[in-house]
């Protein structure tokens, strides 16, 4: 079995939320959204589980989970950003391996957050992510499912909300099947750093192709650093953005068991 270097899950949860007001506190079969994350992230095997958020209820909502708080300003632009002024607040060490689990993916599978830390590690990149095949055209072709391509040695070329790649013949004749032979994936939303690139992600300018497709991650790639792309062993059930993710959240957990 890979060896996974010990890592800390930090989990940015912000109160407010344009889609799904209060979004970390709502219930899925009775339990916070923010207390079935933080739950993946120990049964993982983090070595601290840190809750970073912009509100004393999502600290009130977490009391004897086992997690440690870090109460954050309440302006940041992005989740990554937050986790920056998190790591200057913990005092972690410049290489500590921090993977980045968004407080709306109650369902993250243990196996993906160890896997996105290892990635890491193995790579000199300063940052890490996961991706999965995309299984159907109409994930290709829906906004709201980010793709990515990648290079020969697994690190991100560029994330996009548009079809990527473009298979140009085969998209020429029809767009409702994907073509064989073509690296098509869709990004995963987790992350991991080493401490010392968060501090330097947050002195960062935001940058037009960031704000364009609003993909914090397109931050990276435009100021010039590497992000190591692995596939995640495990598939990662949907994120949690609208109340009819909620319904679709209660409805699968029920399947299993």
């Amino acid at each position: 079995m890979p060896t996974v270097p010990p890592f800390i899950v930090a989990i940015p949860a912000r109160y407010g939320s344009t889609r799904l007001p209060a979004k970390p506190l709502r219930e899925i079969a009775g339990v916070p959204m923010v207390v079935r994350v933080a739950q993946r992230a120990l049964q993982a095997g983090a070595v601290d589980v840190v809750v970073a958020t912009d509100d004393v209820r999502i600290a009130d909502a977490l009391a004897g989970q086992g997690v440690k708080i870090c109460m954050t300003r309440a302006d940041h632009a992005s989740g990554s950003d937050r986790l920056a002024e998190c790591a200057a607040l913990c005092g972690w060490a410049d290489d500590a391996i921090v993977v980045n689990l968004q407080g709306d993916e109650p369902f993250a599978p243990a196996a993906g957050i160890r896997e996105v830390a290892r990635a890491l590690a193995e790579d000199d990149a300063p940052m890490a992510t996961l991706a999965t095949p995309v299984a159907e055209a109409h994930e290709l072709f829906d906004p709201h499912v980010v793709k990515l391509v990648r290079d020969a040695r697994g690190r991100a070329l560029y994330f996009s909300r548009a079809p990527l790649p473009w298979a140009r013949d085969a998209f020429a004749v029809h767009r409702n099947v994907l073509p064989e032979g073509v690296p098509f994936l869709r990004h995963i939303g987790i992350y991991a750093y080493r401490a010392g690139f968060l501090h330097r992600y947050a002195g960062l300018a935001r940058t037009p192709l960031e704000q364009a497709e609003s993909l914090e991650q397109l931050r990276v790639l435009e100021h010039g650093h590497a992000i190591a792309v692995r596939l995640t062993p495990e598939p990662f059930p949907p994120g949690i953005d609208t109340e009819a993710d909620l319904v679709r959240a209660e409805q699968w957990l029920r399947t299993q068991g």
